[in-house]
């Protein structure tokens, strides 16, 4: 009996073979297969509660103060000192610049905040409000190679004292967050105090997390603590401002990480 070819195989063993199952992409390699469905969009935001202002665009602050005569005064450096007690919540517009340390603005601040925004911002969708006064306080300077004595100096320039957690100018209108930020940015890094942009949102996440950590901190010995039980005669090394504001601000900056 001649024996079979080594490549003949029976005709039981040809068979066909069922197609495998796709991966868990859908497609080969892991691509998606397009299926007819029900698409979700996002839905556009809602400006029905937004009001213009009858001037679109920020109006130009004064040099200086339209009054006969003001009188020269000291430093005050409390005016800078704190927090801020006004402009720290939202009046009409979405998004604007929180100032997160203390100091002064002059007349080339404003100048440069009012251009800046100006160029950037379109008129017809958006709009732009102060948040601070013109400049009122009057700063004093000597000439140069002038004799010590004398009394005070006459007066230079004025500026306008913002404290921790001011709003500096606000923008809103039929825009985005993401639209305003790049320009508010640019605005925030030229200011001569550490400023962020800001969102009605993110101003309030910003408060919850503050109120999170106080209220969740493990650390027994806290500031206010450490000052009442005046462990190691602390209070001899403090001024009566760091008893008021509890060691979170020392001068004109805010510890944010303090509790």
């Amino acid at each position: 009996m001649a024996t079979p070819h080594r490549h003949f195989r029976p005709a039981a063993m040809w068979r066909w073979r069922l197609p495998r199952s796709l991966p868990a992409g859908g497609g080969p390699g892991g691509v998606t297969v397009p299926r007819a469905g029900l698409k979700k969009y996002v839905l556009p935001p809602d400006y029905s509660g937004i009001t213009f202002p009858e001037r679109t665009k920020l109006k130009f602050m004064d040099k200086v103060p339209a009054v006969p005569k003001v009188r020269r005064e000291p430093r005050r450096l409390r005016d800078i000192r704190g927090p801020s007690r006004e402009a720290t919540d939202f009046t009409q517009g979405q998004y604007g610049i929180l100032a997160l340390g203390g100091g002064y603005l002059h007349w080339g601040h404003f100048e440069m905040i009012r251009l800046t925004i100006g160029r950037s911002m379109d008129p017809k969708t958006m709009f732009a409000i102060w948040r601070v006064p013109a400049p009122s306080k009057p700063v004093t300077r000597k000439s140069l190679g002038h004799r010590m004595g004398g009394g005070k100096g006459p007066i230079d320039h004025y500026v306008t004292a913002v404290k921790s957690g001011r709003l500096v100018v606000e923008v809103g209108g039929h825009c985005e967050f993401e639209e305003v930020k790049p320009f508010l940015t640019q605005v925030a890094r030229k200011l001569p105090f550490p400023a962020i942009p800001i969102s009605r949102d993110s101003l309030e996440q910003m408060r919850q997390e503050e109120e999170e950590k106080r209220l969740n901190n493990q650390n027994p010995w806290t500031f206010e603590r450490i000052v009442t039980a005046n462990m190691l005669g602390i209070r001899k090394y403090l001024s009566p401002y760091d008893l008021q504001l509890k060691g979170r601000y020392w001068g004109k900056f805010f510890l944010k990480h303090r509790l």
